[in-house]
């Protein structure tokens, strides 16, 4: 059969259903596998019927969609840009800050123009963002601030609030605030629900749901979720998905991930030109996270 006629073969298996070869025309719907997208289906019954002679077929398929989303490079990291500046966030946490009034995470550089700026005009301090006036004191902040963003079902400040039971030892309260982060779409949230299920804290230790988490954090540009995955992959032998991993996350500025990959390329895992071509990437991704603001408030702030 010739290329143009087993496409055309594609074309008509995608227009029938798999199992009874009945077509989709006006009064039939057929539905895909939601699995594979390689075969539609008429009715359910027809979908159980066909399961034997598909299963191989749409378990190779679907590993293989899984791994196209899984190591695709995200366009930045899961901080994403400073809303003020607009410049990418330093993956060190300690670089930035967020804000209970509005949730915002806000750069050190940003925050030190608005601290200067308040000094000088002898203003009120108030979030460089959202302008609202500061508490008047840190309880007020951690408490009412973030508790009117919970109400809202901020997921970030769900996520802060999980944290902080977590660290108290409230592992059950954990669990609850930072699920329904995850469930309102915070990608941090996913990376801390793998390390409950990973260590067993507030739920039932589950290595699926584990894996399952630090993936959908990967895939969001978590980067110590995807080290983690590469550390995993390192421990099983897979060491070409390490690689991707370790790859990926240093291309975001991962400093960690930039020495696992140094280690594999001085096993003779990775090669020369791929590790020098990861390096440049990672020195372009710190490098754009830098700004003379930026630089000014680390100096002020070392002091």
């Amino acid at each position: 059969m010739s290329a143009d006629n087993s496409g055309a073969g594609d074309s008509m298996m995608m227009c029938c259903c798999a199992s009874c070869g009945v077509a989709e025309v006006d009064d039939v719907k057929l539905k895909n596998c939601t699995a594979c997208y390689l075969v539609k289906y008429c009715s359910i019954k027809c979908q159980k019927d066909h399961r034997p002679k598909h299963k191989r077929a749409c378990k190779k398929r679907a590993a293989e969609l899984h791994d196209e989303i899984l190591f695709k490079q995200p366009e930045s990291s899961h901080l994403g840009d400073c809303p003020i500046c607009c410049i990418p966030l330093p993956l060190d946490l300690k670089e930035s800050s967020m804000k209970g009034c509005c949730s915002k995470v806000i750069c050190n550089g940003c925050n030190y123009a608005n601290q200067s700026r308040e000094v000088e005009g002898r203003l009120k301090h108030s979030c460089p963002f959202c302008r609202q006036l500061a508490p008047n004191s840190q309880i007020e902040s951690d408490t009412l601030e973030l508790a009117d963003r919970v109400k809202v079902n901020d997921p970030v400040a769900l996520r802060q609030v999980g944290s902080r039971c977590h660290m108290k030892g409230d592992y059950s309260g954990a669990f609850e605030y930072t699920s329904k982060a995850v469930e309102f779409g915070d990608v941090a949230a996913h990376y801390y629900l793998s390390i409950m299920y990973g260590d067993g804290q507030g739920v039932k230790k589950d290595e699926k749901k584990e894996i399952y988490h630090l993936e959908q954090a990967a895939i969001g540009g978590h980067t110590n979720a995807r080290n983690g995955l590469g550390c995993i992959e390192g421990y099983r032998g897979q060491h070409n998905r390490a690689i991707k991993h370790f790859t990926i996350a240093a291309k975001q500025g991962h400093d960690e991930s930039v020495g696992n990959l140094k280690k594999l390329y001085e096993v003779g895992k990775v090669s020369k030109e791929d590790f020098a071509a990861t390096l440049r990437a990672y020195q372009a991704a710190v490098g754009a996270t830098k700004s003379p603001q930026r630089d000014a408030a680390q100096e002020y702030y070392q002091k």
